[in-house]
């Protein structure tokens, strides 16, 4: 599969940045957010979620889905330590070690979607399949769902694991 990068005269660094810039939604814009799973030693284990750029990850959905309770989001300097890249532009894929990869299943209303492609001006459309098998990410329900949601229809792509998601389980600022 060949990837086709579009470099931006705007910044895409907010998933409303680079909708705006794009002439898109927001939802789709694929926010590539780093979470670090604590293992006690100087090798803590990054993980990517994969969310649509309207959706707002729940730590606690993703420590469930992932069996890291204490899954905690990255701060900029360790989300460029563990990716190569700096926040604004982190890719889905091409990270200097392998990453565990969780995709929101919200992606998958799009026939097309956007990623960021190393830099914070650079990105590149892709389908949520194509996406999904590049990432070897594993789809699940990761996002906070608001009473104002107004999802209709089922996602083109199915969580991996699907279920009710608990309530009440809101984390601020991710």
């Amino acid at each position: 599969m060949r990837l086709e990068i579009h470099r931006l005269a705007d910044t895409t660094h907010t998933a409303a940045d680079a909708a705006r810039a794009l002439g898109v939604e927001q939802a789709q814009i694929v926010k590539s957010l780093v979470f670090v799973a604590p293992r006690g030693d100087s090798r803590d284990e990054p993980i990517i979620c994969l969310a649509a750029g309207t959706n707002r990850v729940n730590v606690a959905l993703l420590a469930a889905v992932t069996g890291e309770a204490r899954i905690r989001r990255a701060t900029a300097r360790e989300a460029r330590e563990l990716t190569g890249f700096s926040i604004g532009g982190i890719p889905p894929l091409g990270h200097p070690r392998p990453v565990r990869v969780v995709m929101d299943p919200d992606l998958g209303r799009y026939p097309e979607i956007w990623a960021a492609a190393g830099h914070d001006r650079s990105v590149f459309p892709v389908s949520p399949a194509a996406l999904r098998a590049l990432t070897n990410a594993t789809v699940a329900e990761i996002a906070e769902i608001s009473p104002a949601d107004a999802r209709a229809g089922t996602p083109a792509i199915q969580a991996d694991a699907p279920g009710p998601r608990p309530s009440g389980l809101a984390t601020p600022g991710t």
